[in-house]
């Protein structure tokens, strides 16, 4: 039986806080987020996993919720592998606005399209924005080109990258009996879901991932998922699913 695999998203970051649409923007952690890294490791370690392989974005914040989490598994000398293709989909245009602030221009449901759709892109960032991503050295250190570098993704568009990672890193670890650990992001991890639980578009569109709380992935012989779950108390993960339900809506003024 192949061992389970680790997932979780990186703790709170700086943008988290600030209810900024993130994508390929680097921005850190907040104290809160490396706190929840350590305590992912912890828990980790509570239930008695363990890892010898890790995996993670390029985006500083995935690479330092992982480096805490190995820390507190006191692991932190196993390989760890970065992967661009593990990013956080690129929000494009939206990349660095607020997203209630966002929901108050656009409407609701405009800004849920844009988050949430399968298959709907945001506009593409252009070279005058002040993020724009496509000429960071570390891509173009790691062998992509400019083009290669998105410049706006919907979550179908993810997936295909994500799929690709599956089949070139993650699935031959497990073919070698490795124990992963994946520290990435919100929607990288929920298309790897789509893909290795065979979500339907409807059902990953409904599907949110907390900070910093490790899910546990068992697979068959076959290395085919078998069962996926958080190591945290329900009542913890539903109430950090609530927070994030919130994060697309238009917040009242208050006077005063």
């Amino acid at each position: 039986m192949p061992v389970p695999v680790i997932i979780l998203r990186h703790g709170q970051s700086q943008w988290n806080v600030e209810n900024r649409f993130t994508g390929w923007v680097d921005v850190p952690l907040t104290p809160k987020g490396e706190d929840e890294a350590r305590q992912a490791g912890r828990l980790i370690r509570e239930k008695g996993l363990e890892v010898d392989l890790a995996f993670t974005s390029f985006l500083t914040r995935a690479a330092n919720t992982c480096r805490l989490v190995l820390e507190s598994l006191g692991q932190a000398s196993i390989a760890v592998h970065a992967d661009w293709r593990l990013n956080e989909r690129h929000y494009g245009a939206l990349s660095g606005l607020n997203k209630s602030e966002t929901a108050a221009k656009y409407g609701e449901a405009q800004v849920h399209l844009w988050r949430r759709s399968f298959s709907v892109r945001p506009n593409p960032m252009t070279p005058d924005h002040p993020h724009f991503t496509a000429v960071d050295p570390k891509y173009l250190q790691a062998g992509l080109s400019e083009s290669d570098i998105p410049l706006t993704e919907c979550l179908a568009d993810t997936v295909v990258r994500v799929e690709a990672f599956w089949n070139e890193q993650l699935l031959p670890s497990l073919q070698l009996g490795k124990r992963p650990l994946i520290a990435a992001h919100g929607n990288s991890l929920r298309a790897l879901l789509k893909l290795l639980a065979k979500l339907s578009e409807d059902e990953v569109l409904q599907l949110n991932i907390p900070t910093a709380q490790p899910m546990v992935l068992e697979f068959n012989d076959q290395f085919e998922l078998q069962s996926h779950y958080y190591l945290a108390d329900p009542a913890v993960i539903e109430a950090a699913l609530a927070e994030i339900a919130q994060q697309g809506k238009a917040q009242p003024v208050t006077l005063g």
